[in-house]
């Protein structure tokens, strides 16, 4: 989904609140699609910044709420938060805003040697453990909101479209990704390849959908 930046005259740099070097690829591969006229780099000092809470409900508001506190950190320049996870229909949308921390959520027990991803990968196959495979319909969802000295001025999401197995599969990725089946192409996001995972990323279409706004001249 390539961009037409049109309203963009020189290079814009943004700086992103997230220092996640799977996030960080997936909003290089969106800006280089753009044809150059985006960088996007980590918010400078953000190692030392105390993050701020994301106890908001939605993923907009957590999205909003996070753009404008890491503004406050770099006055004029713009950046980008974003606030994102899983999906589950048959849960009513959970983990959603819950996502990062579902295990916990779930008083799911802690297991010897387990991260945190894979504590939350088996609190969910818990969760849907019987759930027949017409019923594990599931969306990875995106909210990125951009912010400038505390004010949002754009907002833009993307999403991507799956089911959730009832096993592990694959080693790649991060998150629920060994367990979010891309039906189109038969693999997980955790085997397919990189050139896949950046195509079909719901953090590239959120972000490509925001730059084309800022191409547009929306929120200038």
């Amino acid at each position: 989904m390539p961009c037409a930046p049109s309203g963009i005259k020189h290079l814009m740099r943004l700086y992103t609140a997230t220092s996640n070097p799977g996030k960080l690829r997936d909003f290089a591969a969106a800006a280089d699609a753009c044809r150059g006229f985006f960088v996007i780099e980590p918010l400078p000092g953000l190692a030392s910044i105390l993050p701020p809470s994301e106890d908001e409900d939605t993923f907009e508001a957590n999205a909003r709420a996070k753009a404008i506190y890491y503004s406050q950190q770099a006055p004029g320049e713009c950046v980008i938060a974003d606030d994102s996870g899983l999906e589950v229909a048959h849960l009513s949308g959970a983990p959603g805003v819950r996502s990062a921390r579902y295990a916990e959520s779930q008083h799911f027990a802690q297991v010897a040697g387990a991260t945190l991803d894979e504590r939350n990968n088996l609190a969910l196959l818990r969760v849907l453990d019987g759930v027949p495979e017409d019923r594990r319909q599931a969306r990875y969802r995106c909210v990125l909101a951009m912010a400038r000295d505390g004010e949002v001025l754009n907002v833009a999401e993307g999403w991507l479209d799956g089911s959730i197995l009832p096993a592990l599969r694959g080693a790649g990725g991060f998150g629920y990704d060994p367990l979010f089946l891309l039906p189109e192409y038969g693999v997980t996001m955790a085997e397919a390849d990189g050139a896949t995972r950046l195509r079909v990323s719901h953090r590239v279409r959120a972000l490509t959908n925001l730059l084309e706004q800022l191409g547009s001249g929306v929120g200038d």
